[in-house]
């Protein structure tokens, strides 16, 4: 082996090896070649296109989702006065007015914004049943169940309501009963026609019918200076040239604010007394008769009033004379145990999240005689009775007939219009309270009511003597409502 010669060993090139303690270093990268650069760049804008063509077609997917959800769905038609409406849809589009404001509601969210990863309850699971009413037998009529059971189906899916009752009646009769939706999400509770509802502002004509109570024993006139009747306090910011009257209060015109005063029942503050509440806030926002503001605090004042001038407490006073003479048994400003064993779960939808709802909170309110009482749609249907007949239930008179002729007529001209987010048209108006307009030549009465959670509705034709009340657990419905009662009065 010395005699010959050795292999030379070449150096490599990598380094040192790891063996010597060193770690190995990486073998460089051949240079890429300039097909091998436009290749990348090419693979680049292909998929940077592909991205933006998928967010397109998420966004347009989400819009139309959304869409379906939130608004009527199928064709257009054209109505009797040629106007497109929505084929299956029971909220009027794009009407004139107000569309979209309701005075009626007290401030708060459309929808559910927080959390809903956390146990979300899904509804409305769809449940039409007849015979679930309890006591009261339900009311069933082929025809109209052909006709409007589809539309209180499609009102609850679009309007994103969790459970209605709906109650029709003619003449001194109640003539078909529906209750669908679930009154509970969380255990599927379905409504019933004696489920208990929030009625809301649709309680302000009651207030206004006690208040007339008094006006027909001969307390006041209607276009009386209401400071003259007060005591204890007085309305801040009058011109004695233009003063607060009866009548202003009765139609929200009287220039006092809206105010509301929410407490959650189960916090530890409560709604403080009447005239407590009042001393203080009685401040003119605007001369009275300008225009029309809708005012709890005015609604709060008139149950003052009604204490005042009839020296009995006004709850006390409305039980005795407006729902003991209307059979109103379960309506009730604290719900009785039997009551709140039926009791509706006032729920908000999620936002985006189609069918899934949040529960909230049940109610007090500083201006309470302002709506904050709760009832059925059966109680509601007999009230509707008892205004359709000329303030007459079963022949026990609430209020004489020049009474009732001036509560439902229009009582300023000059506010006519769409009232409270649209409804109707061009004729709507206040009367005493209640929503006077003229359709066909024939009168038709109204009112909402809303808090969060809740929304009521009642509607009447006073001269073929039918109406439909409605009570949902679902927020801010008013506009399905709107078109349901129409359909409904149209069928019967």
């Amino acid at each position: 082996m010395s005699g010959m010669a050795r292999p030379i060993k070449r150096r490599s090139k990598k380094g040192p090896s790891p063996a010597a303690g060193l770690p190995a270093a990486p073998e460089p990268s051949p240079r890429p070649t300039e097909r091998s650069l436009w290749r990348l760049r090419r693979a680049a804008d292909v998929a940077l296109i592909v991205l933006a063509l998928a967010a397109i077609g998420l966004f347009v997917a989400t819009k139309i989702i959304g869409g379906r959800a939130d608004g009527p769905v199928g064709d257009n038609r054209k109505n009797e006065n040629g106007a497109g409406v929505p084929s299956s849809s029971i909220g009027p589009e794009g009407g004139s007015g107000q569309t979209g404001i309701f005075a009626d509601l007290e401030t708060g969210p459309d929808e559910y914004e927080g959390d809903v990863d956390d146990d979300p309850m899904l509804g409305p699971a769809i449940v039409s049943d007849p015979a679930a009413a309890r006591p009261f037998s339900p009311v069933d009529d082929p025809r109209l169940a052909a006709l409007l059971d589809p539309e209180i189906e499609h009102a609850l899916k679009a309007g994103r309501i969790p459970s209605m009752a709906v109650i029709l009646v003619s003449g001194e009769r109640i003539v078909w009963t529906r209750s669908a939706g679930l009154a509970n999400v969380r255990v599927k509770t379905p409504a019933a026609c004696d489920t208990v509802y929030l009625i809301a502002s649709t309680f302000k004509t009651m207030s206004a019918t006690a208040l007339l109570q008094q006006m027909e024993q001969g307390k006041f006139k209607l276009d009386d200076r209401v400071n003259d009747y007060l005591s204890d306090m007085k309305i801040d910011g009058e011109n004695k040239r233009y003063p607060v009257t009866f009548r202003n209060l009765l139609t929200h015109t009287s220039g006092l604010p809206t105010d509301f005063g929410r407490h959650a029942v189960w916090e530890d503050r409560a709604p403080p007394s009447l005239v407590d509440y009042l001393r203080g806030r009685l401040q003119l926002s605007r001369r009275p008769g300008q225009r029309v503001v809708y005012s709890n605090i005015a609604f709060t004042l008139i149950a003052h009033l009604v204490e005042k001038l009839s020296g009995v407490p006004f709850k006390e006073y409305v039980r005795k004379n407006v729902f003991v003479p209307a059979e109103m048994r379960d309506t009730a400003f604290e719900p009785r145990a039997d009551m709140a064993e039926r009791l509706a779960i006032p729920y908000m939808p999620v936002r985006r999240r189609s069918g899934v709802f949040r529960p909230v909170d049940w109610v007090k309110a500083d201006a309470w005689p302002a709506g904050v009482v709760y009832g059925t749609a059966v109680d509601q249907a007999r009230w509707l009775i008892a205004n359709l007949n000329g303030g007459v239930y079963k022949g026990r008179r609430l209020l004489s007939e020049p009474t009732f002729r001036e509560m439902m007529k229009r009582q300023y001209d000059r506010f006519a219009g769409p009232i409270n987010g649209g409804w109707l048209n061009e004729t709507s108006g206040y009367g005493l309270a209640w929503w006077i307009s003229t359709q066909n030549g024939e009168t038709i009465i109204a009112h909402s009511g809303s808090v969060n959670g809740y929304t009521a509705f009642l509607a009447g034709n006073l001269d073929r003597k039918t109406g439909v009340a409605i009570l949902t657990n679902g927020n801010k419905a008013h506009r399905w409502l709107y078109g349901l009662a129409l359909k409904a009065l149209a069928a019967l």
